[in-house]
Formats: structure tokens, C-alpha cells, sequence
């Protein structure tokens, strides 16, 4: 319950201040507006892509239009890495996995500066690009850790070489970027930014999590199983080899779609899990519901920040996340001691 007032408060923060700043109770009065709530041509602008109706006022355009898909995206974005990273703890058995221990964060990275460097025209196409070199980068990992199967181990270890390797080629690949603004480009998708998004980007991103999410809470039961061991998962009749192919397949997707529209944002699948974990306990069954309230708030928080701290200036929201989740997470080390205990 915390986690969604949090969430909201920060959500109305978010849609109030900016450049245009629109008073609390004009912010109010628009967002339970049931004219605007129920209004099928509002709707229709968001999921289509149209115009919104010309009956709008300034204050609800620029609400509805540029500020509150930040709001919804970002909020996407911290339920997609949150439940990555749950994911990914679960199939690897190792509580310091995160989205990126397979090595998507480099393979998307990867792809975006190939694109900006070859085809400096097509940024409508960084997105796809991003999420494909998602894929392939955990499509490796996977090749490369099968040997008549695979174990969290070797997943783990390909990972890190997949990520080494691809991370390695971005800094490279910097250094063929021929203009400032395609640098800030490659520097916004590396370090995850979510300035400039807008109802293109939701649109991309809702599919895929509505999609993911319902899978994860009915295959919750399944992550459970998998921390016990292959060898017990195996006794219980589980496959465990197509459970965890699967299940690593919906987490990359899920990370994915928050590449795909915000760049790199790290340490929320990461932290995520283990706060959750900490107020809902170790089963599945809850840990992942509460990473889905809780990888919102922590997102939406840190992009009030990112946008608003500094302003006009702003701050990528994965250098937020970073700053906010690497002092907690040395706070989870020295509170438990050994992650084993988790």
C-alpha cells in the first residue's frame, strides 16, 4: 500500500511542475475530470495516436499529452525490470542477478550505438533496435552456456563474458559518433533516460508487459520450485530445462520493452527484488506482486528527480536509480551479512 501512494504522489508531482508549471488544484481538477476520463475521443487520441479533442484546455493538453505518458511509461518500465530481475534471480539462484546478468543491457547498447553510428537517420528505429539486441545477446548467452543442458552457473558466467564483450564494443563504437547530439543520444540510451517519451513509446510498451506479466503471476509457482534445485525440480516432474528457457525468454522480453523505450536503466531489477523480498518474504507467489508495486514507485520517484531537481537541465533517470539503489543495496549487504540468508 505504501508503495502506491508513493507511486501517486509522485505521479501528481510529476504531471504538476515542469517548465509549465500547472497549479495542484488545476492538476487535480484534470486528472478526475469525467469529462476527460470518459471521454472516447481522449482514448482514442492515447491508443491510436490521433489528435486530442480541441475542447481540451492548455492545462489538460499539456498534461495529457506530454506529461502523463511519462508517467504511465515510467511506471512500465520499473514493473518490466522489476519482474526481470525477480525472474532472473529465481532461474539463476543467485540473488545478485539482475535483467542485465545475461547480457541484455549490453546487447541493446550494443544495438542502439550501431545505429546511431551507421544509420544516424533512422532514430525512429532505436527502440526495435534495442530490444533486438536484447534478444540476441541472451541468445548467445544460451549458446554458449548449453552444454546437453544448462545450470545458473554457466548461465551466470556466460553472461558476464556476453556483457564484457558487448560493453567493451560500445565504448568503441563511441568513438565513431560524429556529432554532439549523437552522442547525447548514445549517452541518454546507455545511461536510461525518459525525456522526449511520449503515447508512441506506451503503445510500444504496453503490449508486450500485458503480455508478460500475467504469465510471471501464473508461472510464479514454477520459480518457487526452481530455488529448490534441479535435481528436486526434476523429482517434482518438472522440466526443468523448457521452464527455464521459458521463463528466461519472458524475462528478457519484459526487459526488453524497458530498453526499448528508456535505455539502460540499472539497479531496479536489481534492488527491486530484494526490497520486495524483505516485506513479502522469499515465495514467489507474493514477490512478484510486490515487485510490481514497488518497481513503479522507485521508477516514478527517481524520474521527479531526474526531471526535476536540476531543472531546466535533466538528469538521466538511470543515473537517479543508480545513486538511489547502489546505497540501498549496500544497506541490504550490511543488514544481511550473506544473501544466503534472504
Amino acid at each position: 500500500m505504501g508503495s502506491v501512494v508513493v507511486a501517486f504522489l509522485a505521479a501528481f508531482v510529476q504531471v504538476s511542475q515542469g517548465s509549465y508549471p500547472t497549479p495542484l488544484g488545476v492538476t487535480y481538477d484534470v486528472l478526475t475530470d469525467p469529462a476527460i476520463l470518459f471521454d472516447p475521443a481522449v482514448w482514442l487520441a492515447i491508443f491510436t495516436g490521433g489528435d486530442f479533442p480541441d475542447t481540451l484546455s492548455q492545462s489538460a493538453v499539456i498534461i495529457w499529452s506530454l506529461r502523463m505518458p511519462r508517467v504511465f511509461i515510467a511506471a512500465l518500465v520499473g514493473i518490466n525490470l522489476s519482474i526481470s530481475g525477480a525472474v532472473f534471480q529465481a532461474v539463476t539462484r543467485n540473488e545478485l542477478a539482475s535483467p542485465y546478468i545475461l547480457g541484455v543491457s549490453g546487447g541493446a547498447g550494443l544495438a542502439v550505438l550501431i545505429t546511431l553510428v551507421f544509420f544516424a537517420g533512422a532514430t525512429y528505429v532505436l527502440p526495435f533496435a534495442a530490444a533486438a539486441g536484447g534478444l540476441i545477446a541472451f541468445a548467445l548467452v544460451y549458446l554458449i552456456a548449453w552444454q546437453g543442458g544448462t545450470n545458473p552457473v554457466r548461465l551466470v558466467l556466460a553472461g558476464v563474458v556476453v556483457a564484457t564483450v558487448f560493453q567493451s564494443l560500445q565504448t568503441g563504437l563511441f568513438y565513431f559518433l560524429d556529432s554532439n547530439a549523437a552522442v547525447k543520444t548514445a549517452i541518454a540510451w546507455t545511461t536510461g533516460s525518459l525525456t522526449g517519451v511520449g503515447w508512441p513509446q506506451f503503445r510500444l510498451a504496453i503490449v508486450p508487459t500485458l503480455i508478460v506479466v500475467p504469465v510471471l503471476l501464473l508461472a510464479s509457482r514454477h520459480l518457487n520450485v526452481l530455488l529448490l534445485g534441479e535435481e528436486t525440480a526434476r523429482s517434482l516432474g518438472m522440466p526443468v530445462e523448457y521452464v527455464r528457457l521459458g521463463l528466461s525468454t519472458l524475462a528478457i522480453l519484459a526487459a526488453a520493452t524497458a530498453v526499448a523505450v528508456a535505455g539502460l536503466v540499472g539497479f531496479v531489477g536489481l534492488v527491486v527484488p530484494h526490497a520486495a523480498r524483505t516485506i513479502v518474504g522469499s515465495d514467489y507467489r507474493r514477490l512478484v506482486v510486490g515487485s510490481l508495486f514497488l518497481g513503479p514507485a522507485l521508477v516514478l520517484v527517481a524520474d521527479v528527480i531526474a526531471r526535476l531537481a536540476l531543472m531546466p537541465i535533466q538528469v538521466p533517470v538511470g543515473v537517479v536509480t543508480g545513486i538511489i539503489g547502489g546505497p540501498y543495496f549496500l544497506y541490504l549487504m550490511r543488514r544481511h551479512g550473506d544473501f544466503s540468508e534472504f
